[in-house]
């Protein structure tokens, strides 16, 4: 078994262990992992003679993931930094000190949302040997990934997209989706109430996820449909499109 492959196994084994309470969540070390280093190796410099990668990470959670790491945090920081110190002896890169791993909370993620963050930063001067990426002092852009494998926008294209609002045009009226999202259907109890047989009493949703807005069945009789094609699963949707519910068109607009 390789080393990176013998961390891997070792994370992984918080999470069965020690860690299993904390991580109820979708997000889970392991992925952590995965994605710091894809950030590590999509942040190279180059001086004459070596590869630089980030030896910084900032780690964004949602207020509730991270409530869920609080008491693991230091264990699992020091973990994540041999992770990615093992990964960058294995790739041949080359750091300018160990890497630090730091969380912090940005309450505009969603649960099993989290945000990346690296740096290029010097140790002191009497201790620096080699030559110096040019662009050390600089600070990457903070890469939004889900727990479930999809990559977002950066942090700062998610700020404006959450800038715009979100409106529901229904027989000539307009409803305005707020930023938790609605969820639609026959039932008194829905945000959004279609007069409508064919609905059924919590038939859809609509919520902000990962960058965007996603329409999600909630097990309805007779199924949702985005421009005449019916949804399996959760379905991104976009300015203009039209979305069926038994006999009642909804339009879904940004503004």
């Amino acid at each position: 078994m390789s080393v990176l492959r013998s961390i891997e196994s070792k994370i992984a084994g918080l999470v069965e262990g020690t860690f299993s309470r904390a991580f109820r969540s979708e997000v889970r070390p392991v992925e952590i992992a995965r994605k710091l280093a894809r950030e590590m190796e999509d942040h190279k410099s180059f001086s004459v003679s070596r590869t630089y990668v980030p030896n910084e990470y900032r780690v964004y959670l949602s207020p509730r993931d991270r409530e869920r790491f609080a008491d693991y945090e230091d264990a699992l920081a020091s973990e994540l930094a041999g992770y990615l110190l093992e990964h960058a002896r294995r790739e041949r890169l080359a750091l300018l000190s160990r890497p630090v791993i730091e969380f912090e909370t940005d309450d505009r993620l969603g649960l099993g949302e989290f945000g990346i963050q690296t740096r290029v930063v010097s140790p002191a001067a009497d201790q620096v040997q080699e030559p110096q990426p040019a662009s050390e002092a600089r600070s990457g852009r903070t890469m939004v990934y889900s727990a479930a494998g999809r990559m977002a926008e950066p942090l700062e294209e998610r700020a404006r997209l959450h800038q715009q609002t979100a409106l529901l045009l229904i027989d000539g009226k307009r409803l305005v989706v707020g930023p938790a999202g609605v969820t639609l259907g026959r039932s008194r109890q829905c945000d959004v109430v279609l007069d409508d047989p064919n609905v059924s009493r919590t038939h859809a949703e609509i919520r902000p996820r990962g960058g965007s807005w996603v329409l999600s069945d909630l097990g309805s009789t007779n199924g949702s449909t985005v421009n005449g094609r019916r949804v399996e699963g959760p379905e991104v949707i976009k300015r203009g499109d039209e979305i069926e519910l038994g006999t009642s068109v909804i339009r879904f607009e940004l503004e």
